[in-house]
């Protein structure tokens, strides 16, 4: 938690952004695993941490635009429950230490709405991603389950994400933090990997490091040697000499801040020769988009700057052919890396995806492309100090994705198809560092980058 006054100033800025009536905000609750009482690890909701910094469950706030009033809602402790916790603090010692001086029971909510409502005031919420949060909006607004996300307030979600869009100096050292604990997860895994070891033992390692150092993992570990599946969250192969792993994952620290790194590890220690040579193209467009990155330029600019190195690189070895320019524009990237740049990073390893991609990496300067590949590029902004964004070039060899394109005739001026058939069996490979825009430029996020060149990864995995 941060001091008081970073929540205070937090919530008065959010007001300017929102024209009148009341913003509603609801906190996560406990979700049973396999049944009530045996949870899975709380996660409270980030726009509720961001503005109110209470990380327990069962909490909800409103704040009265036109008054300012400001109230969060929630339960005291019984003895049943300090029988199984503890003692635990009340709900007005919790909201002191965020600045807030009204409190009430979360029975009471109800009635709060209620009573805005029949004054014809409007009650703004952010789209919801839970389904007990969509059934406490559905019984306080009336509004059908399947209509809740459509008539989420534009303004509110607006306001939210211009606001946690730019990190403050005190994110950005969590955030740092963070990217630490990452950065001990993957060397781990490097220093571990051995032939004839199981993904999931790899996998577990370096989850053990986060939960011995963070939270818990910002998302799911992918882990896998079929790299051309980008999120691959099986992890049941045996590391086999002459294959290629893929291995995406990131910490969650105890604050919730997030790091999300991809090293692409050759599972035999030693990269082969055609590896490297497809390694050292993504390799370069990470580090052309790393130095492109800089307040001014649009993050979709710096996508397609990559995809052209990447698209250099490939006529390099043969995949590409023609004008790379007119490769670049017809679309001809998106065979070799179907996916964008980066994302916005924060509190949630993709940075509120929860209120809508396109209200967070895009705005009213910068539309979505249609083209495959460029289109799910989940940050396309125009750049600014305090963006915290990921660099994961990459390039991915999806044979039923190439026999499609081969099939249909598509951009074959562009793409030597024949040469493509011996790759079916090559993977892929990503890259991936955190990017913090700062004035002058972007620097890495963490105190030190993750050994990234192939002499660095092979002298890593060699003890």
């Amino acid at each position: 938690m941060f001091s008081k006054q970073i929540y205070t100033n937090r919530r008065a800025n959010l007001l300017k952004s929102v024209d009148g009536g009341i913003l509603l905000f609801v906190g996560n609750g406990e979700s049973g695993a396999n049944y009530s009482g045996n949870d899975y690890k709380f996660r409270q909701d980030s726009s509720f941490l961001y503005f109110f910094g209470l990380d327990k469950p069962d909490l909800a706030a409103v704040i009265d635009i036109e008054s300012g009033e400001e109230i969060i809602f929630g339960n005291d402790i019984d003895l049943d429950d300090i029988i199984w916790m503890g003692p635990q603090p009340s709900i007005a010692e919790q909201a002191a230490e965020v600045g807030v001086s009204r409190t009430a029971p979360l029975s009471a909510l109800a009635d709060y709405i209620k009573s805005a409502l029949a004054k014809g005031r409007k009650v703004h919420y952010l789209p919801p991603y839970r389904g007990d949060t969509k059934i406490l909006l559905n019984q306080l607004l009336g509004i059908p389950f399947d209509a809740l996300k459509d008539n989420a307030s534009v303004e509110f979600i607006k306001g939210v994400v211009e606001l946690r869009l730019i990190k403050e100096p005190c994110e950005i050292a969590e955030i740092d933090r963070a990217c630490d604990l990452g950065y001990a997860m993957h060397y781990t895994a490097m220093e571990l990997l051995r032939l004839g070891m199981k993904e999931q033992e790899l996998v577990g390692a370096m989850e053990g490091v986060v939960t011995s150092g963070g939270y818990m993992p910002s998302f799911p570990t992918i882990l896998s040697q079929n790299g051309e599946t980008l999120h691959n969250h099986s992890h049941h192969q045996i590391f086999t000499e002459g294959r290629l792993c893929v291995v995406d994952a990131g910490a969650e620290i105890e604050s919730h801040y997030c790091s999300d790194f991809t090293r692409t590890l050759p599972s035999g220690g030693r990269f082969t020769e055609r590896q490297k040579e497809i390694y050292n193209i993504v390799l370069a467009a990470n580090n052309a988009a790393a130095s492109l990155s800089r307040p001014g330029i649009s993050y979709r600019n710096v996508h397609l700057a990559a995809s052209r190195v990447i698209l250099d690189g490939l006529k390099n070895v043969g995949l590409v052919k023609g004008d790379l320019d007119e490769a670049l524009a017809n679309g001809v990237q998106g065979l070799f890396m179907p996916h964008g740049l980066g994302h916005n990073m924060g509190l949630d390893v993709h940075d509120m995806e929860n209120l809508g991609e396109n209200y967070v990496g895009y705005d009213a300067t910068v539309s979505r492309s249609q083209q495959f590949g460029l289109a799910s590029l989940r940050m396309a902004r125009v750049l600014k100090p305090g963006h915290v964004i990921t660099d994961e070039p990459g390039i991915y060899f999806i044979p039923a994705l190439i026999e499609q394109w081969k099939a249909e005739g598509r951009l074959k001026d562009f793409i030597n198809y024949s040469l493509l058939e011996s790759y079916y069996d090559f993977g892929g490979i990503r890259l991936e560092d955190d990017l913090l825009i700062t004035p002058d430029g972007a620097r890495r996020l963490g105190t030190r980058r993750l050994p990234i060149t192939v002499e660095e990864v092979e002298s890593v995995m060699a003890g």
